[in-house]
């Protein structure tokens, strides 16, 4: 009886499965004209399709000359609005430049699925008006992002806190630094709020409030270090990235020395974003395959999704002393059944200076037997090679890593599996 049902469920998928192929494919005849016509236009140079009717409740306007000028084009598939029901994440790839003067693969973003991006609409229409709907340029100075416009000197914690990751429990020192650093602005630099346009803190503030990704990639920037995408730009709802590679998904089975390296450099970036010489902790409160991508050439991890990041401030810490604020904090292993599951309390990563968390989350949900992802398990360290599997060394020291069986065992385990996949790798530290 239940051989007979899995028969017709499968039956059944594949009977769907056709349906859907069969009605894309009915769809793409029928639109063969207008489909002819969006792959000859560039919808990047269109105000409507960058939401610049939106600003200043949108991400930003640095780089809205280079795309009405032409400069950038999506690729091929992307031009296909079709195609867009697949696109859930919303996320493009273009080319940016001239022909003549070569051009380069850039990453688009909105920032949000379009469900998630009518969303803030409705949100700032209820703060304003009590209603779901309405003239958003209007309704904007009634908002909170309107109220620290004027003769507003600092950006405060007690006027953005909780309202994202990236600002649950902020600190004076980290809102001066985005604001300082924030390059949606002519006059960058500075630290005072009211140096901005209205425009421009509106912008800042909507940002921050609903998707604090590029505020990451602008205050922690790649070119001095950090393990983030390189920020170029916004014009509307659209942000420009760098691109950088394939996602880490596609090396899970690259040869073992690969993995290895890449595994080893996962480690680094959580020690370098747990312990640096800022006092700046940023934990990865989403870590999957996805977010991460790595250079073709380099061959170097860097982080590609960085909405999901709190930020604490040691320094602040130390100086409040909160409660059991110089206790060791080991996060608590969570053995879900769902993927790249996490188990965190934001409060305590706020009030701790000695917290394992990224140590965790890279060994759990990434390296070892506990990472799960698309169907499959084992982590990027899956299958060692015979004598290294044998030894045990590696296997002991990810499990101790994602769950440890002794009391501060995981910052241990960490230190010393840096130290051995460096070694594996012939890494010089």
């Amino acid at each position: 009886m239940l051989r007979l049902v899995s028969l017709k469920l499968g039956r059944l998928y594949r009977y769907v499965k056709l349906a859907v192929l069969g009605s894309l494919a009915a769809a793409l005849v029928l639109n063969t004209h207008s489909l002819l016509a969006s792959l000859q236009r560039n919808e990047l140079s269109e105000r409507r399709f960058l939401q610049l009717n939106k600003c200043p409740a949108c991400w930003g306007t640095s780089w809205c000359r280079k795309f009405l000028n032409g400069q950038l084009r999506l690729e091929s598939w992307g031009r296909l609005r079709l195609l867009d029901f697949f696109n859930v994440k919303n996320v493009y790839f273009a080319r940016y430049g001239e022909p003549r003067e070569g051009s380069r693969r850039v990453v688009l973003k909105r920032l949000g699925s379009t469900q998630e991006l009518a969303d803030i609409d409705t949100k700032i229409c209820r703060r304003a008006t009590g209603r779901g709907r309405c003239d958003l340029l209007q309704a904007l100075p009634a908002t909170e992002f309107a109220s620290l416009n004027g003769d507003v000197r600092l950006l405060t914690p007690g006027a953005v806190e909780g309202w994202s990751d990236l600002v649950h429990c902020p600190s004076q020192r980290l809102l001066d630094r985005l604001v300082r650093r924030y390059a949606e602005t002519k006059d960058s630099g500075s630290f005072l709020l009211r140096n901005l346009k209205d425009s421009e803190r509106m912008q800042l503030l909507i940002t921050l409030a609903f998707n604090p990704e590029p505020l990451v990639l602008q205050s922690f920037p790649s070119d001095e270090g950090w393990p983030f995408a390189k920020y170029l730009g916004a014009c509307g709802r659209m942000v420009a990235v760098n691109y950088v590679g394939e996602e880490l998904w596609s090396y899970f089975n690259a040869p073992w020395e690969k993995r290895v390296d890449l595994a080893w450099q996962l480690m680094e970036i959580a020690e370098q974003l747990t312990n640096n010489d800022f006092e700046f902790a940023l934990y990865l409160l989403d870590v999957s395959f996805d977010n991460f991508a790595v250079g073709p050439r380099d061959g170097k991890v860097i982080i590609v999704d960085a909405e999901n990041v709190l930020v604490a401030d040691k320094r602040l810490i130390r100086q409040n002393k909160p409660e059991n604020w110089d206790v060791w904090y080991e996060s608590k292993f969570d053995d879900c059944d769902k993927e790249a599951c996490l188990s965190f309390s934001k409060e305590i990563l706020c009030a701790r200076v000695t917290v394992d968390h990224n140590y965790y989350a890279i060994c759990q949900n990434l390296l070892s037997r506990h990472a799960t992802w698309r169907g499959t398990s084992g982590g990027l360290l899956h299958d060692p090679p015979a004598e290294i599997a044998k030894e045990g060394r590696l296997e002991a020291l990810l499990d101790e890593c994602a769950n440890p069986k002794k009391r501060y065992g995981r910052f241990q385990a960490a230190k010393e599996l840096r130290e051995y996949l460096a070694q594996l790798s012939n890494n010089v530290r």
